[in-house]
């Protein structure tokens, strides 16, 4: 008798084990909880930081070295932005200026997030400041160094 491997992943913040080296977006949901899977988004974490959206019906293949992270979110759409000349996909119509900034992958503490503003001044989007993604477009962010000091 052989043994089946166990393949570990991470969904949200929460570690799971399966024993399927191919899963597919809605036995993920399932792991996970997420019921009914239809009303949830499923995200792969990848390596260069980007999320990839997984169709419910779309396989993952697990044997590949380390956890696959994964995030979920309880929607029926994603939304698409740039930051710094990269795409990305989020689950949420709402994204902070903190989670623009650690998907960027720079420092919160000294750096700034701008929203990009056409035919406009570009305006700083704090790091506890929402910014809607619903609006027509593709809304495109830019960071850079703070030039003032705070305090």
């Amino acid at each position: 008798m052989i043994a089946s491997k166990n393949y570990r992943i991470q969904i949200d913040e929460t570690s799971y084990e399966v024993d399927d080296p191919v899963i597919a977006g809605f036995q993920l949901l399932d792991a996970a909880g997420k019921r009914p899977s239809d009303e949830y988004l499923i995200f792969q974490r990848l390596q260069n930081g980007q999320l990839e959206e997984i169709r419910p019906d779309e396989t993952v293949d697990l044997r590949k070295p380390g956890i696959e992270a994964f995030i979920t979110w309880q929607s029926d759409r994603s939304f698409r932005f740039v930051i710094d000349g990269r795409k990305f996909e989020w689950g949420i119509p709402l994204i902070t200026g903190l989670k623009l900034k650690q998907l960027a992958g720079v420092d919160p503490k000294s750096y700034g997030v701008w929203l990009e503003v056409r035919d406009g001044e570009d305006r700083p989007v704090g790091n506890e400041e929402s910014v809607d993604l619903q609006a027509p477009g593709v809304e495109r962010f830019f960071t850079g160094k703070k030039t003032t000091t705070e305090g």
